[in-house]
């Protein structure tokens, strides 16, 4: 067994602590290397997914401002890639996708509405006509 007053009297050759030193800068240095943040592809092609899908069903014509808000924050979250700054690119991609369904949801709602209204005065004019044809009072 080594006892502690040994320990405490151990030295190391001349240069040693030198080399040593070295060594765990470059051993910290790699470990960083290695654990640097992946770029949130995924994330990024969901969000241009999202983009697109709200396009073709032409959802800008009923949400243009929540889609707008969709492309600029996937736009943001690519410029934050070539920064190199992978958490706020990943968090402006999840927000972009999120934008663009809100876009999506939204234009659904207003067309929802918008054919109610459609047959809400289909219905009303076709009263108006049996009215008409019947000789009943409005």
């Amino acid at each position: 067994m080594i006892q502690i007053s040994t320990l405490h009297n151990l030295t190391l050759p001349r240069g040693s602590t030198l080399r040593l030193a070295t060594a765990l800068g470059a051993l910290l240095f790699i470990a960083a290397c290695a654990s640097a943040p992946v770029a949130p592809t995924q994330a990024l092609q969901n969000a241009e997914q999202a983009i697109t899908t709200a396009e073709q069903a032409r959802v800008a014509d009923y949400a243009s401002l929540e889609l707008s808000q969709a492309r600029d924050k996937l736009a943001a979250a690519k410029v934050a890639v070539q920064k190199e700054e992978m958490i706020i690119a990943k968090r402006l991609a999840d927000e972009s996708l999120v934008e663009a369904q809100l876009a999506t949801a939204k234009a659904g709602e207003l067309k929802a509405k918008k054919v109610n209204e459609d047959m809400k005065e289909g219905t009303k004019v076709l009263k108006q006509e049996m009215d008409r044809n019947t000789g009943a009072p409005r």
